[in-house]
C-alpha cells in the first residue's frame, strides 16, 4: 500500500507514533524517518523496523531542531511522500479545570501540539513537493469533537490542529498534497496509563463498539490516508473512536 514511499513520523519512538512507524514499514514503505525527542527511543524504533530507517532527534516545538530534521531527511532521501504529525504533549496534564491550568503548562502544550505541527509541515512541504505531492496526516483527538472537560489546553490544541488541517488542505491542494486529521478516542497505552478508570469506562460505555481502543485501531486509518487510495481525500477529520463521537 505504501510501496516505495518515504514517510516521516514525529514522536515515533513510542506509543501511537511507534505503531504508525511499524505499520508504515509493514505496508511496504521504502523508508521511515523517526523524528523523536528521546534519542534512545528513536534509535530503538528505527533499529526494529526492518526497513530503511533514520532517526533524527527532534524537538518539534523548536524551530531550529525541526529545520535540522528537514535538512537531514533531504540529505538522506531527497524527498518524502508522507508526514505523520504525531508528536504531542498529552500525558499527565489532565484533571485540572480551566482555572487550575498554569500558564507555563498551557504554553508548553500549545508550543508542542500546535506550533510543532506547523513547524514540521513547514519543514516537510518542500520535501513533499520534491516528490510531486504526497500526504500529511495530523493527529488530532476526539476530545476536540465532544469538548472533554478538565483538559482545556489539550482540547484547544487539538481543535487548532483540526482547523489548521482544513486551511492547509486548501493551501496545498495545487501541490497535490492532501492534508487530513485523524481524531482517535482514548487509546490504551503508556500515554494514557494515568487516565482515571472512571474516564476509561466512560469512553467504553459511550461507544457504539463497546470495548477499549488499542493502537492497532488507529494505525490502519493513518496508513490508508497516506496511500494513493486516499489521494482525493483532503481537509477531512476522521474520528477513529468506535463511535463515541459521530463526526
Amino acid at each position: 500500500m505504501l510501496s516505495d514511499k518515504v514517510i516521516v513520523v514525529t514522536g515515533g519512538g513510542r506509543g501511537l507514533g511507534r505503531a504508525f512507524a511499524e505499520a508504515c514499514a509493514a505496508a511496504g514503505a521504502s523508508a521511515v524517518v523517526i523524528a523523536e525527542i528521546d534519542e534512545a527511543l528513536g534509535e530503538a524504533t528505527a533499529a526494529a523496523l526492518g526497513t530503511d530507517a533514520l532517526h533524527v532527534t527532534t524537538d518539534v516545538s523548536d524551530a531550529k531542531s525541526v529545520e535540522a530534521m528537514g535538512a537531514a531527511v533531504r540529505k538522506r532521501f531527497g524527498r518524502i511522500d508522507g508526514l505523520v504529525n504525531n508528536a504531542a504533549i498529552a500525558t499527565g496534564i489532565g484533571g485540572k479545570t480551566f482555572e487550575e491550568i498554569d500558564i507555563e503548562t498551557w504554553d508548553r502544550v500549545m508550543a508542542t501540539n500546535v506550533r510543532g505541527t506547523w513547524l514540521c509541515i513547514k519543514a516537510c512541504v518542500p520535501l513533499l513537493r520534491a516528490a510531486g505531492g504526497g500526504a500529511i496526516i495530523n493527529l488530532a483527538s476526539d476530545t476536540a469533537l465532544w469538548g472533554a472537560p478538565r483538559l482545556l489546553h489539550y482540547v484547544a490544541s487539538k481543535g487548532a490542529v483540526i482547523s489548521m488541517t482544513r486551511s492547509l488542505a486548501r493551501e496545498l491542494g495545487d501541490d497535490s498534497i492532501s492534508v487530513n486529521a485523524v481524531a482517535p478516542g482514548l487509546v490504551l497505552g503508556e500515554a494514557t496509563d494515568y487516565v482515571p478508570e472512571e474516564r476509561k469506562e466512560h469512553y467504553v460505555r459511550g461507544r457504539a463498539i463497546q470495548r477499549a481502543q488499542m493502537p492497532e485501531d488507529v494505525r490502519d486509518a493513518v496508513v490508508f490516508l497516506l496511500s494513493d487510495g486516499a489521494r482525493f481525500v483532503t481537509g477531512q477529520t476522521l474520528a477513529v473512536n468506535g463511535g463515541f463521537v459521530f463526526n
